[in-house]
């Protein structure tokens, strides 16, 4: 199995299967995926649009603002794949314009925070949405980072993943760094990128917001369930839906008396 899909376009695809949980199960393979923005799939050659059909992908999750979809586009509509827009995050800012005196990781997971506290609403409908999905599933903002590496990070504790592997799964988006720092400068001609760290993602953003969160919170199942306002019974359906359980072996036969 393959854990980044190729795309011309898309730089931050990626299949979330594979990871190892705590009960000894696995994220199954192709039902759940993380990207940057399907918007550029509007202006992309036919050989993306057919390698994103191939995943038979029936649901699509948009974390974007309303605004960012109005300028950038949005996955082209198809009667097969239903799409909902969740803007979890509710205070912009310009990651470009970042203070590069500021400890920029720590500066990140406060911004993860905020979305965490402000962002509930989305997150709890989000979670459902992945839960009640009927095939694969894809979620996405714009580079596939921040916004989509919070829901990630959330998903994949809830399914009970180690922590280490949350973290190396928000740190592979630095793979896409370099393609992502050259889509900026083509969007925008003539300015200059203020902040070093754009386009980066240390998996210690993650660590500072788990461990925040778990501060504020106890754990991520008590955030799911309490200020998200998550039922239990959702993660348990995200559990029997997402994570493929552990080999049964059978048992040894009895030697012959």
């Amino acid at each position: 199995m393959k854990r980044h899909i190729p795309f011309e376009r898309l730089h931050n695809f990626r299949d979330l299967g594979g990871y190892r949980t705590a009960g000894g199960g696995t994220v199954r393979w192709e039902t759940l995926y993380r990207s940057d923005s399907l918007g550029k799939l509007a202006d992309a050659g036919p050989e993306d649009l057919e390698r994103f059909r191939a995943l038979r992908v029936t649901t699509v999750i948009d974390l974007r603002y309303p605004w960012e979809i109005t300028a950038k586009g949005r996955l082209p509509e198809s009667p097969d794949v239903s799409w909902h827009n969740l803007s979890v995050e509710h205070r912009p800012y310009d990651q470009a314009e970042i203070d590069p005196a500021v400890d920029p990781w720590r500066y990140l997971a406060d911004r993860f925070a905020e979305v965490a506290e402000d962002g509930t609403a989305e997150l709890r409908t989000a979670l459902e949405v992945v839960a009640a999905a009927d095939g694969p599933l894809v979620f996405h903002c714009a580079s596939g980072k921040d916004r989509t590496g919070l829901l990630a990070a959330v998903l994949l504790a809830l399914l009970e993943v180690p922590d280490e592997e949350v973290l190396a799964d928000f740190a592979l988006t630095e793979l896409a760094t370099e393609r992502l720092v050259a889509d900026w400068h083509a969007a925008h001609p003539g300015r200059a990128l203020r902040w070093p760290g754009y386009g980066r993602a240390p998996a210690d953003v993650v660590r500072l917001f788990l461990a925040d969160l778990r501060t504020r919170h106890g754990s991520v199942y008590a955030y799911a369930t309490g200020p998200v306002g998550l039922d239990p019974a959702v993660v348990t359906a995200l559990r029997a839906r997402l994570v493929e359980p552990p080999e049964r072996r059978p048992a040894p036969a009895r030697p012959a008396v």
